[in-house]
């Protein structure tokens, strides 16, 4: 799906798509929800959850991308920060290890922009001083998978269509107490609801997933912040089922974080390998 996309447009190759293919090369390998009063309300604050994260600020961010199809399964770790104000993050994503026993691949900077991804240490012919520029309302998955990691904001706007929300009970992160909630949202009515910078990417994941309606998991703190959130989709890749499991942690609110876009000049034009 996602390789096909950029092979039209001679973009990028996604880092979702690259790990699609490390695990077609391999061939192998709660709590029950409870309502109560904590849990009256809580689909309006869950579909908040973006309009929060914008009065924070911003966080710094941990990110984990989990694929499944098959007997096989990879997990893609990012780190960084997020400027919830500015509408722009930066994290380091690291690639697991490649099956075939080679080297180890580089860890790969990404920005997040709206309606751009940028990456450097893409590998692939592109120069080691080069960045990658994709354009995420392009991408059939809206860029919600693509980067091996979804765009915390982002993520927080798929909220905005929250729905059949329940209380699962009261747990920690990092020694701080959250609120555990779960439910559903779609896509394609979070696109219709989403702030300006993110209906366009949301609207073409709406079109790319095999299934609109995503499983979350949402947790928030005493305050309201998103501390955790974790969806679950699903997407056709040559036929198979991919499953996804991608997961963003939001910690240390008010941390600056600075991100500096690239100059024209050090974006690379050129084809990318497949």
């Amino acid at each position: 799906m996602v390789v096909q996309q950029h092979r039209r447009r001679g973009g990028a190759v996604a880092v979702a798509a690259t790990v699609v293919g490390v695990m077609a090369a391999t061939g192998c390998s709660g709590a029950g929800a409870v309502e109560d009063t904590k849990g009256r309300g809580a689909t309006d604050e869950i579909r908040r959850a973006a309009d929060a994260l914008a009065a924070a600020k911003s966080s710094r961010a941990r990110t984990s991308m989990e694929m499944a199809t098959g007997g096989t399964r990879v997990t893609i770790r990012g780190e960084g920060g997020y400027d919830f104000a500015r509408r722009m993050g930066r994290l380091t994503v690291v690639l697991p290890p490649d099956p075939a026993g080679e080297a180890g691949h580089k860890p790969i900077t990404e920005l997040l922009t709206p309606g751009a991804l940028y990456m450097k240490n893409r590998g692939a012919g592109v120069p080691a001083d080069k960045w990658v520029r994709v354009d995420t309302t392009a991408l059939a998955d809206g860029n919600l998978v693509t980067g091996g990691a979804t765009d915390p904001l982002a993520a927080a706007e798929l909220l905005r269509a929250a729905e059949h929300v329940t209380y699962v009970g009261e747990t920690e992160i990092s020694g701080e107490k959250v609120r555990h909630f779960r439910g559903t949202t779609d896509i394609g009515r979070a696109a219709r609801s989403a702030e300006p910078h993110a209906r366009a990417s949301l609207a073409a994941a709406a079109k790319g997933f095999t299934r609109d309606v995503v499983p979350f998991d949402a947790y928030l703190d005493e305050s309201g912040l998103l501390r955790k959130v974790r969806h679950r989709f699903s997407f056709s890749n040559d036929g198979r089922t991919v499953a996804v499991t991608s997961t963003t942690v939001l910690f240390d609110f008010g941390t600056p974080v600075e991100v500096r876009l690239p100059d024209r000049k050090d974006i690379y034009s050129g084809k990318v390998k497949v």
